[in-house]
């Protein structure tokens, strides 16, 4: 007899395989989040000691602090997605089996998260052809452009629509058998760990290529 599950394994593999390139993608997105934080902190401290040393602000200055925190959230969802780190009601889903924890999050991508992201990327293309075409700008003295940060929401909503695509993939992929559970939390590095081990490697890098 033909083992039946050598079949359904094979039609599994490129589904697999789809979700770990969109993993891929989304942890290289996450690794340059981790440096906007970074660039977000200089800026911040690089305005508070001009303007208290020198006397001189700039709304400029400001407006790319927010730019740049907008940018780490709507970049920054697909990553927090894919390490499983969004805001659950644990004391709820806590109580479940793994595999009813999982239809609920098939359901919840399905009927929620799918909707909702692509009814939101696509009512922000109108805001953001106008603001390009108009060449919108701060109404603030000295304000930036306003279409870059409009541009946040779509390319965000869209990065959420793929790696959840990605964790509809692995729920199911569960469900029927082929992998662990990908609800299960492994013991992580904080943010601040691996933004200080980028750090780190990048400068070993550096370092290599100079020597």
């Amino acid at each position: 007899m033909t083992d039946g599950r050598q079949p359904r394994e094979a039609s599994v593999k490129p589904w697999l395989a789809l979700s770990g390139a969109i993993d891929a993608l989304t942890e290289r997105i996450g690794r340059f989040v981790y440096w906007l934080i970074l660039v977000v902190v200089l800026i911040s401290a690089a305005n508070a000691v001009v303007r208290k040393a020198f006397n001189y602000s700039s709304n400029a200055y400001l407006e790319i602090q927010w730019y740049l925190f907008s940018a780490i959230f709507l970049l920054g969802a697909g990553y927090t997605l894919m390490r499983n780190e969004h805001v659950r009601i644990d004391i709820i889903s806590g109580r479940l089996s793994a595999r009813t924890q999982n239809w609920i999050d098939v359901l919840g991508i399905v009927f929620f998260l799918f909707p909702m992201a692509i009814v939101i990327g696509w009512l922000s293309w109108p805001l953001l052809l106008d603001s390009y075409v108009r060449g919108e700008v701060s109404t603030n003295a000295g304000g930036l452009v306003i279409w870059p940060a409009r541009l946040l929401v779509p390319v965000g909503f869209a990065l959420l629509i793929l790696q959840a695509t990605s964790e509809l993939i692995k729920r199911i992929a569960f469900l029927r058998g082929h992998i662990p559970n990908p609800l299960e939390r492994h013991q992580a590095k904080t943010a601040e760990e691996e933004l200080a081990e980028e750090i780190a490697r990048q400068r070993n890098v550096d370092t290599g290529a100079s020597a």
